[in-house]
Formats: structure tokens, C-alpha cells, sequence
């Protein structure tokens, strides 16, 4: 089921300038209150808006069993039913899916039986898996640094998300725990159900230099950015999470958009970095 670290890419054509990026997680299909109309509106904006771009990051099924936590006499429908039913509903939007990751309710099945139904997802719908977390690298567009031929690069990692936690700030810390050992333009985390944005500012040296007045090697440190996202759900409140004392769900779909300076968004801000990322809640 795992495997050692590697990165996947995908390189979009130099014409564009922007596109828009989704993450889809914690469906919990299989759940009574599993909201369809938030998910169906997550399908369609993919399809209906030109360069949408998705990754899918775990809990797409419920996957309760007598072993779990859950509630397995509400469930709708078995395990399997429920990963062929999550096939059905993405593949009209197949070829906007960059990769998948699992999440802990998928991971009790291949715990107690050595089943991996997110492997069936990923092979059914031809899109690149690794369990734990993905490092993606997106690359479109052209003119990069005033250099005819080179793309913007973004540097992405998804990883499902992990443990517990009762307060907003609980929660969200998780993510900066992760872009701390991972060189990422974007860290997106789930499994929490609330939504959360916050941009990390790292410096970078940059490795040319130049000889000073007194002989010394110098060169200079920039500001670079990172995004860290933490993702919706598609769970309404109730069962579970009401008994347990958890809040309710954010059911809204944030959109990220990675920039150039040459979409039409970019004088919408007034900070000029040489790419950006920008999250709409």
C-alpha cells in the first residue's frame, strides 16, 4: 500500500496564465449525511470551468465495518458499493484529476482485510496514487523570470490529514506541521472538516552571488511564500459528530488559484511576486 517518496508532475500548455485548483475530500459517502448537492456543485464547477484542475485526498467513502467506529446499521451500501458509486460520479471529470491520496476510513479496510479500495478508485479512474501524500509538480504557462520558454512551476503537496483535534487552531496547526519538512509552494490537509487558509513566509537564499567592497562572497535572501490549506467536508452535522460534541462541517468548496503574472487576476493584488497563490472560501 505505501511506497517510498517520489514526485508526480503534469505540464499544462504554455499558453496558459492561470488555472484554478480543487481538493476533494471527505465525501464519507455511505454516511446518511452525506450532502450530494455539495458534492454534485464540486463535480460541476470542475466541469464547467476551463483549466480546473483536482486532487482527490480520502475519506471518499464512509467504509464503516463491525471493527470501526461509525454507525454500520445506517450505512448506505457496503464498502464496495460505495468506492464503485465514487468511480461513477468522478469519471465525467477523470481527465481533471491530477492524483489521490487515502484516507484513515479506506485505511480500515486494507487494516482488516489487505483490500486498498482507494487502488481501485485510482486504477479505474488512470490517475497516480501514493497512500500517505503526494508531491506534485504543475507546470503551464511561458515567459517565466522574462525567459522565453520557461514555465511557472508550482510545487504541491496533499497529504490526508491525521488525529484528532477539538479547536480550529488544533486543527490548522497540523498543516504548518507538514510544511515544515517538505518543500512545497502549496500544503493542503483534510480530514478535520473545517476549512481553513493561512499563508507561511519562508527565506530562500538565492545562490548567486556577488564579490563585495571587503572581498567577501554575498548574496541575497528573498521571501517566499507558502499556502496552507485545510479542506471541507461534504458531512452534514448529525450522528457521529453531533453525539461526539463536534461542530459542524464547512460544506464549501475552497478554489485555489495559481497565478501568473500574466492572468487576468494578477492587478487584482497589490503584492508583485513573480508567481502566486491565491484560496477563495
Amino acid at each position: 500500500m505505501s511506497n517510498e517518496l517520489r514526485w508526480y508532475g503534469k505540464i499544462l500548455p504554455k499558453e496558459l496564465t492561470e488555472i484554478k485548483l480543487v481538493i476533494i475530500s471527505d465525501l464519507h459517502y455511505g454516511n446518511p449525511y452525506f450532502s450530494y448537492k455539495h458534492f454534485q456543485r464540486t463535480i460541476d464547477f470542475i466541469k464547467n470551468n476551463k483549466n480546473t484542475y483536482c486532487f482527490l485526498n480520502g475519506d471518499l467513502c464512509e467504509s464503516v465495518i463491525k471493527t470501526s467506529k461509525g454507525e454500520i446499521y445506517k450505512q448506505i451500501g457496503s464498502p464496495d458499493d460505495q468506492k464503485k458509486q465514487v468511480v461513477e460520479w468522478l469519471m465525467p471529470i477523470k481527465d481533471s484529476i491530477l492524483g489521490t491520496t487515502t484516507g484513515n476510513h479506506e485505511a480500515r479496510i486494507y487494516e482488516s482485510a489487505g483490500t486498498d479500495i482507494t487502488d481501485y478508485i485510482a486504477e479505474k479512474l488512470n490517475i497516480p496514487y501514493r497512500p500517505e501524500g503526494m508531491l506534485y509538480k504543475l507546470a503551464f504557462g511561458d515567459n517565466n523570470n522574462h525567459t522565453k520558454g520557461k514555465p511557472f512551476v508550482f510545487w504541491i503537496y496533499i497529504t490526508h490529514g491525521y488525529g484528532g483535534a477539538r479547536t480550529k487552531s488544533a486543527k490548522a496547526v497540523k498543516a504548518e506541521r507538514a510544511s515544515n519538512w517538505i518543500h512545497a509552494d502549496l500544503v493542503a490537509m483534510s480530514h478535520d472538516h473545517v476549512v481553513n487558509i493561512a499563508p507561511e513566509v519562508y527565506l530562500m537564499p538565492d545562490n548567486r552571488g556577488t564579490i563585495d567592497g571587503n572581498g567577501f562572497l554575498s548574496g541575497r535572501v528573498s521571501a517566499k511564500r507558502k499556502m496552507l490549506v485545510k479542506t471541507n467536508a461534504f458531512l452534514k452535522w448529525g450522528g457521529y459528530a453531533e453525539t461526539g460534541g463536534f461542530p459542524p462541517s464547512d460544506l464549501s468548496t475552497p478554489v485555489i488559484n495559481l497565478l501568473t503574472p500574466y492572468s487576468k487576476q494578477w492587478n487584482l493584488y497589490p503584492d508583485s511576486p513573480r508567481q502566486a497563490i491565491k484560496v477563495s472560501v
